[in-house]
This record gives structure tokens, sequence and C-alpha cells, in this order.
């Protein structure tokens, strides 16, 4: 039987881990990332009862002890490309999941680096070290058991699942531990008896098919007798990088909606250059009152990274649906730069504004001041005029890769 030779390694409550790196004063403390809704919380915070996705009110009731942050996107988007470039120093083929998971496949390695377990413990230490997290690794044979290994190491451990040892590791469990069984598939279960792993390796197929279907009976007895057979395989890149914030319903005047749409073009901007990336196309995105949306693009001459050229293409298309706005309300707006290119493999763009034309200004040494101070002291330390006590909506960006 093959070796174990994936990883999987996932931050320990990433959000609320990152705080605690950032604020020494929180560590040990139950910490809630979010004000509204809870985006992540410290184990100190879930061994109270608190889980992502909980109503922040509920969250404070329930453990009113807890240090309360709001989100700091950008600082999580730092963090993790710090662990993602240490994924990508150690292995050659890594898969990310999401922003602070991610497949490793370390298998022939022995004579460079050692085995999988030696290489799962070394990059433990490095993302601590290096990046100041904690990271729960599982190595595995395959993906799934990987996976399941490394939420039964949390927080902060390793697990390796021999090939000897799947069964007795697997089969113990819920259900609810296979990809794909929530509520309702768990509900049909367990009408059949079924409650764990080892159960449903058990149970015949045609058995499974006959209350969840012939395609998900033969997906999950195929996970719980440890078959899964996807390798680990990188993930394209993003296509795009963008933002989007919502307004309050009702309608709203063109200086409102031309303020967030700055705000957002300088942060999507920032991203775009902070990943090494120009665009050549620029979109937006309108959802209206009634809850219709529409989209509208333009594709400029040569690729960009500049804010001010960005912002001039997302000027034109507002002003192209200034009178669908106008009739309509607003209650989201969202900016995408998309056709992404290195930038530093192409030719910039000529200015695209005729003030611009004129006068020759290059704006890459501003937006590169610009972003130098906010990496420094923070997002908010310079505005636009017009953003200044400005409702600026509720932005959620789009990471970049």
């Amino acid at each position: 039987m093959t070796a174990p030779s994936i990883l999987h390694a996932d931050l320990d409550a990433f959000y609320a881990s990152v705080e605690q790196r950032d604020d020494p004063s929180l560590r040990g403390r139950p910490v809630i990332v979010g004000t509204g809704v809870v985006l992540a919380a410290s184990y100190e915070a879930k061994a109270r009862g608190i889980y992502t996705t909980m109503n922040g009110r509920e969250a404070r009731r329930a453990c009113p002890e807890a240090a309360v942050v709001p989100p700091r996107m950008e600082t999580y988007s730092k963090a993790s490309k710090a662990v993602y470039e240490i994924f990508n120093d150690t292995a050659p083929v890594v898969e990310g999941i999401s922003i602070d998971e991610a497949f490793l496949e370390v298998g022939g390695m022995e004579h460079i680096s050692g085995t999988p377990p030696e290489i799962a413990a070394a990059l433990r230490k490095r993302v601590l070290a290096e990046a100041g997290l904690p990271i729960s690794v599982g190595v595995a044979r395959t993906k799934f058991l990987a996976k399941v290994a490394s939420g039964a190491a949390k927080p902060d451990g390793l697990l390796v699942v021999e090939p000897d040892r799947e069964q007795a590791f697997l089969h113990p469990l819920p259900i609810q531990a296979l990809w794909g069984v929530g509520k309702v598939t768990t509900s049909k279960l367990n009408g059949l008896g079924i409650r764990t792993v080892g159960d449903v390796a058990r149970t015949s197929r045609v058995r499974l098919a006959a209350v969840i279907g012939e395609s998900a009976a033969a997906h999950l007895a195929d996970l719980a007798n440890g078959r899964d057979p996807r390798p680990v395989q990188p993930r394209e890149r993003r296509k795009s990088i963008g933002a989007q914030s919502a307004f309050p319903r009702g309608s709203r005047d063109r200086n409102q909606v031309d303020s967030l749409a700055a705000a957002l073009v300088d942060r999507t901007a920032r991203r775009l250059r902070a990943a090494g990336r120009a665009c050549r196309t620029v979109s937006i995105g309108l959802r209206f009152d009634d809850f219709s949306r529409a989209s509208r693009a333009r594709t400029l001459p040569f690729p960009t990274d500049q804010t001010e050229t960005v912002l001039a293409a997302v000027r034109e298309l507002f002003d192209a649906s200034g009178e669908e706005i106008a009739q309509k309300g607003l209650t989201l707006i969202g900016i995408s730069l998309g056709n992404l290119e290195k930038a530093d493999t192409v030719q910039m763009e000529l200015p695209l504004s005729e003030r611009e034309s004129k006068g020759g200004i290059d704006n890459s040494a501003l937006d590169q001041a610009v972003d130098d101070v906010r990496s420094r002291f923070g997002e908010d330390v310079i505005k636009r005029a017009s953003m200044i006590d400005a409702d600026q909506g509720t932005a959620v960006p789009t990471l970049p890769d």
C-alpha cells in the first residue's frame, strides 16, 4: 500500500490567531473577530460556545469577557501570503484550498527533506517561527484522510495516519466527518441506523443508494473505505481581483456612488500591485433595490496597475449606468480587475485621461508612496477627501492569490 505522502496544513483559528499574534494582550483570552457576525473565534472563545457565523450579539452574551475586534482583511491576506511562501518552499506541489489551508504533496523527498512526518514537523516549526502562527497538519495516503487528520490534530498539532491504521482511525468517527454529509444526509443515514463512518463502510451501496441516491452512495462508500484517488494539483491562478460594498436600501446620488467606487478602487488597485499583477479589463457590478443586477466592463488598450487609470475607467462605466441607478436605487456595487498579467512582463499603459495625456503624468510613484504609508501605518491613514466622514458601506474584499 502507498505510504502517506499528502499533507493537509490548516492554520488554527486563523483570523483570531493573527489578532493574538499582533496584540500580546489578547493571548490566552477569548477573542471574537467581527461585530455583526462572528467571522472567527479563538480556541478560548470556542470553548465558551462561540462559533463562526454566530450572531455577534449572541456571542457577546455567551462570552461577555471576550475581546471583540474588527476584521483586518489586508493583514490576514499578508499573513496568508507569508504562509503560502513557506508552503511553496516546502513542497513541489501545493494545492491551495482557501486563505488558511492547503494540500502539499511531499512524496519522493526523503533524500532531500526527510520523510513526510519529518517534513510536516519542520513545516509547523517554520510557520510558527516565520509567520508567528500555529498550524495543524495531517499526513496520510489520501487527501480526505489528510484533511480529517489535521482536524483531529487541532489545535496546533500533527497527526500521521499510517496505512495499516486507516480503518482504526476513520471508522469510529461520526458520519459528519465524511465530505458531503450535512443535516439532511445525516438524518437519512440515521434512519438506517448508520451513525459512524464504519457503519457506512459496512453498508452495501444498494442500501445506501435507496435513501441518498447512487452517486452520493458511491462517494460516501469510497471515502469510508479509504478510497480517494484525487491527486494534489495546483489550482489555477485567480482570474480577477476585486471588492464589493453594500449600500442601505434606497437610491444614491452621484457623489455617494463615486466616493464609494473610489474607495473600492483604492483597495483593489493596491492588492493588484501587491500581487505583482496588471489588469486589462475593468468591470463594475450593480445590485438594485428590486434585486436585479447589471454589470459592465471595459477593456483597456494596455495593462495597468495604476489607481487613477483604473478609477477613470470605473467612472466611465458608472456614468454609463447613471440613469439606471437613479431609477432603480442601488444596494451594492462591485469593482473587478480582470485579464491579469504579471506586471513585470508587460508594457504599461499610456495615461487614459485627457489631463494625463497632455501632461504626461505617471502616477506609479504616487501609488507606491501611498501603498508604503498604508502598509506601515494602516489602511485608513490616508483617505480621499470625499471619503472623510462619508458612509462607505461595508466592504468585502476578494483576496488575491
